[in-house]
């Protein structure tokens, strides 16, 4: 159902609030192609606004091409599944407004890696709002059609824009990435259900990241060990931190609902051991037991007022527009079996890595550290 909110106190005009809010709908996957709209008089009642101004909100939707009349069905939502034959005229529309947005921001004095950055970090929030992240796992019984490679582990945005890179250079690869948490990262390495896993776990008794989890898991198993990122982890809050939360202490107080990392997370090992080092328990932090899997689904459940904080890393709070309060920094490594690591796949995978473009767009983002991004340590497990 269509859910519009007016507001007669804006400066904004009655219909473009009604155009806006549409778009938002139908960018958010409530409306899919081919679905019907309210008519133009069933809505107008409904808002108790003038018919006209309705039909003028529809009318700037369908000059978008967002929206079309439909004898059958009335007003439905616009797409390639609607009409096949508009696909070669959406897509070039679709790149002369991404041309023109390009241009002017680039007028304005931004690099193209802080463009690509921004673009990078708002996609990677609406897949998580639309529930569609990661491509679907391959169907059984049918022969792929492309070369798969199987990433499961951790979340993390940089690791995403690697794999938009590596898709767009080489056509004839398909991505399953799958969100598990570090753990089940390394667990789907030893199982051969993964050909790359995303880590960032600390060691309580070292203080060392991640080395000591795969020489103690993958004990059978020769792995290389690549160096995406440094990031920083911190506790994102509402844009102005109305509750004035300053570290993981607050957690504890009455008035703070917090919302958690699923368990086997490296971000859930991190916060673990240091509830245990303050002394603070698990049942003492409300909404501790309520559990997400990425980043940007925790930020995107505290954007919309469900909670006043959770651990996550920089730019995901960015992406989200929230505050951040930074709390420590850690290593994020890429796990490979040596034996995969030397396909022509991961060649490609490592040129991207290495190349100082990526790099760039990586630390344009917000909370990312690249100066040993690339580095490479071949751990001979017997």
């Amino acid at each position: 159902m269509l859910e519009i909110n007016i507001n007669n106190r804006s400066r904004v005009p009655l219909y473009l609030q009604i155009v806006e809010q549409v778009k938002q709908q139908i960018a958010g996957n409530r409306f899919k192609p081919g679905e019907r709209l309210p008519t133009v008089r069933d809505l107008s009642r409904r808002l108790r606004v003038n018919p006209a101004t309705v039909a003028r909100a529809y009318q700037e939707l369908e000059q978008a091409g967002i929206i079309g009349a439909s004898r059958r069905r009335g007003t439905i939502v616009m797409g390639e599944a609607e009409s096949p034959q508009r696909a070669a005229l959406r897509q070039s529309r679709l790149a002369s407004m991404v041309n023109e947005l390009i241009m002017d921001l680039l007028s304005q004095g931004y690099s193209p890696e802080e463009i690509e950055a921004a673009f990078t970090l708002q996609l990677a929030r609406w897949r998580v709002q639309r529930g569609m992240i990661y491509q679907p796992a391959e169907k059984q019984g049918e022969p792929p059609e492309k070369q798969l490679i199987r990433i499961v582990g951790s979340h993390d945005i940089a690791l995403e824009l690697l794999v938009n890179r590596l898709k767009y250079k080489n056509p004839g690869i398909e991505v399953q990435l799958t969100c598990a948490g570090s753990l089940g990262g390394l667990l789907a390495i030893q199982e051969g259900k993964a050909d790359l896993a995303g880590i960032h776990l600390l060691d309580e008794e070292t203080g060392e990241y991640n080395y000591p989890y795969v020489k103690h898991i993958l004990q059978n198993i020769a792995v290389v060990v690549i160096h995406l990122a440094d990031r920083i982890q911190g506790l994102m809050v509402a844009k102005g931190n109305p509750k004035r939360i300053q570290g993981l202490e607050d957690l504890a107080r009455s008035d703070i609902v917090f919302v958690n990392r699923q368990k086997g997370s490296g971000t859930r090992v991190w916060l673990d051991y240091r509830l245990r080092e303050l002394g603070i328990l698990p049942s003492a932090i409300c909404g501790y037991s309520r559990e997400l899997d990425t980043h940007l689904a925790v930020g995107t459940c505290i954007a919309r007022g469900e909670a006043d904080a959770g651990m996550g890393i920089q730019a995901a709070a960015i992406s989200c527009n929230l505050d951040f309060i930074p709390l420590t920094s850690e290593k994020f490594d890429l796990i490979i079996p040596e034996e995969r690591y030397h396909s022509p796949i991961f060649a490609s995978l490592m040129e991207i890595i290495e190349s100082e473009e990526f790099k760039r767009v990586v630390k344009e983002m917000g909370g990312y550290d690249t100066s040993h991004t690339g580095e490479t340590v071949l751990i001979g497990n017997h």
